[in-house]
C-alpha cells in the first residue's frame, strides 16, 4: 500500500511538474495546494532532492524546481525512493529480497501470487513517467477497474 508520503511525494512532484521548466515553488506553496502537511513536506522534498528527482535554492528567491524533465521521472522510481521496495512481501522482492523461513519458496502459492502482484504494480509504476500521470485525463481511467472499487 502507498503510504502518506509517497502518495505526498507524488503529489508534490505533480505539482512542480506542472510549473514552467526552470520555475521554483515554495514549499509552503506546495504544502497549501496539495493539502500536505509542511513539516511533512519538507522531509519528504529533502528525499527527492538526494535522489536527484528535485533541485533546491535556498534564500530569498528559493524554493524547488524538478532536476529533470518530468517525461524522463518513472513513477516506480519515485515510489521505490520514499516507500521501499512494490512487493507486497519481502520474498517477492527484487530489490530487497528476503528468504522466508515458513515455507518452501518453490512451492509456496502465497509467494508464487504475491510475485504475480509485484510484477503487475512494477508494469504499471515503472512504465508511467511523472508527465503522463500529470496529464492523464480522469476519463482514461479503465471503465473494468471502475466497477471493482
Amino acid at each position: 500500500m502507498l503510504t502518506k508520503k509517497g502518495k505526498y511525494g507524488l503529489k508534490a512532484l505533480v505539482h512542480l511538474s506542472g510549473l514552467p521548466v526552470g520555475q521554483l515553488a515554495l514549499v509552503n506553496d506546495i504544502a497549501v495546494a496539495n493539502n500536505i502537511p509542511k513539516k511533512f513536506l519538507d522531509a519528504i522534498l529533502g528525499e527527492l532532492r538526494n535522489a536527484g528527482f528535485v533541485q533546491s535554492r535556498k534564500g530569498k528567491e528559493g524554493g524547488y524546481r524538478l532536476a529533470r524533465p518530468a517525461s524522463e521521472i518513472k513513477i516506480g522510481h519515485v515510489v521505490r525512493v520514499l516507500d521501499g521496495p512494490l512487493a507486497p512481501i519481502p520474498c517477492a522482492s527484487r530489490t530487497q529480497y528476503q528468504r522466508c523461513d515458513d515455507c518452501d519458496e518453490a512451492t509456496c502459492q502465497v509467494r508464487n501470487m504475491m510475485l504475480e502482484v509485484r510484477h503487475a504494480i512494477a508494469e504499471v509504476l515503472d512504465n508511467r513517467s511523472l508527465a503522463a500521470m500529470r496529464d492523464a485525463d480522469n476519463d482514461d481511467f479503465p471503465v473494468e477497474l471502475t466497477s471493482q472499487i
